[in-house]
């Protein structure tokens, strides 16, 4: 595995020989890597020549510095992890993937006004940005993401539609602990009776019969729960435990389903 600290050293290894065939698929991250991304590299591995893995903690996508300065950063750590599955690993600096402060940026205008839009004013401009400035700088054939970021998801596949690249995105499955949380590096912040109390919040989004059951529900186990809402045949939902903000998505049962087109509440 080769670790690329700056584009150029990525761009070098892209022309060279070696890269020359094949097809290449793309796992973006912010790191502190966890069984939900290996999930995502051993499919990738899988139905790919060559595997790039990126590792970014991106400013832009923070409403909140204190959020920011507490994610979790072990470059060293997440390379050994990864290196079964992974022919480059690709760490740019935030002066290298912004040359422009941020000045352009992509903006989507319905579904990123939503749900997690609405809770985090900006957060999706500096997502879709970031992704597709490494869309540009990889030029991967495929880029994987987790279905449990299901708004997320959904805007990459829009913006590679309507911006017409040439990549296919593949949605991987929800990866989640015995318990039936999602694996997520924010987990790592919770105790280990939080992690043993937030395995109620999948439960809760799974088994209520409305989303304003389960956010009852959720309340009433001393969650703070900023949205449960039904949309198409999914239902979303975001709650905070411990101080750590926590997303997820469960399946409606078929012939329940609703939508639920206005933004949620403030």
């Amino acid at each position: 595995m080769k670790i690329c600290t700056t584009l150029q050293e990525w761009r070098e290894l892209r022309t060279g020989p070696a890269w020359a065939s094949g097809s290449i698929g793309f796992v973006p991250t912010m790191g502190a890597l966890h069984e939900g991304h290996l999930a995502l590299l051993q499919m990738a591995r899988a139905q790919n020549y060559r595997v790039v893995l990126s590792i970014f903690v991106n400013p832009t996508q923070f409403n909140d510095p204190t959020d920011l300065a507490k994610y979790p950063r072990n470059l060293d750590a997440d390379a050994e992890l990864a290196r079964p599955y992974v022919d480059a690993l690709i760490a740019p600096s935030a002066d290298e993937l912004y040359p422009d402060a941020y000045r352009y940026r992509v903006t989507e205008s319905d579904l990123s006004r939503r749900w997690e839009g609405a809770h985090r004013p900006g957060h999706f401009d500096g997502v879709l940005t970031v992704v597709l400035k490494l869309f540009n700088a990889i030029r991967p054939d495929r880029a994987y993401f987790g279905e449990k970021d299901w708004q997320q998801l959904r805007l990459i596949q829009g913006m590679v539609q309507a911006l017409l690249l040439p990549i296919e995105v593949v949605a991987c499955p929800t990866v989640r602990d015995a318990n039936g949380l999602a694996f997520s590096s924010r987990n790592r912040r919770l105790s280990d009776e939080g992690r043993r109390h937030a395995a109620e919040f999948p439960r809760a989004l799974r088994e209520a019969p409305t989303a304003e059951a389960a956010v009852e529900a959720l309340r009433m186990r001393r969650f703070e729960v900023d949205y449960i809402e039904d949309h198409e045949d999914v239902r979303l939902g975001a709650v905070r435990l411990e101080g750590v903000r926590l997303i997820d998505n469960a399946a409606l049962p078929r012939g329940n389903e609703k939508s639920q087109m206005g933004s949620p509440p403030p």
